[in-house]
């Protein structure tokens, strides 16, 4: 015997709620953001958390605090102008985060990997090579007559970090300064960059 039609309105109405509660976790779409997984304490306990929405980045940033024995200030410095898309993150004077605003652009770790392998000044090796960051490290190329100065032998060695992080749809460029920095420096921007993430 066929069921009565409002008998059979009546179950879709008990399920509809179950049904909803079951697709709704995957409707929130992460368009490629940064992981909304909360930053560990314990692996971030020398650093200290920065909010950049004051200065137009929807985001947060943990920085080294004073105790990770860079010459730290207690303060971090953020170098911006009103309605332009760079912005420096000072803290102290041998930490500066250069961060720009790309657009909707995807591939900026992919084209400085090919900036770098199309020159012939340094030679370049790969400490960290991930698809939005690397580190590496940078050695002057050496040409010369014997009868050069002594100095031309000294190896000129520096270590950089690359970075794209995405935020609300927007590519941010991530990077220490060009000379680059020691590589402890290097280590502590490149776990900044990873505590890169989206803010409400």
């Amino acid at each position: 015997m066929k069921k009565p039609f409002y008998k059979i309105r009546i179950n879709v109405f008990i399920l509809l709620p179950f049904i909803i509660l079951f697709f709704l976790p995957s409707c929130s779409g992460n368009d490629n953001e940064a992981s909304q997984t909360p930053i560990s304490t314990e692996e971030y306990y020398e650093f200290k958390g920065l909010s950049l929405k004051g200065s137009d980045i929807p985001a947060m940033i943990m920085l080294p605090d004073e105790t990770a024995n860079i010459g730290a200030s207690t303060t971090p410095e953020i170098l911006h102008n009103e309605g332009d898309f760079i912005w420096d993150i000072l803290v102290g004077p041998n930490f500066e985060l250069h961060i720009e605003d790309y657009g909707d652009y995807t591939d900026l770790v992919e084209y400085k990997k090919k900036e770098l392998k199309e020159q012939d000044v340094f030679k370049v090796k790969y400490l960290v090579d991930e698809k939005d960051l690397i580190v590496f490290e940078s050695v002057l190329i050496v040409r010369g007559s014997k009868e050069a100065s002594p100095t031309v032998g000294v190896k000129h060695k520096s270590y950089h970090v690359y970075a794209q992080k995405v935020i609300n749809g927007i590519t941010y460029e991530l990077r220490s300064r060009d000379e680059g920095y020691e590589k402890m420096i290097i280590e502590l921007m490149a776990k900044s960059i990873r505590s890169f993430k989206p803010i409400q």
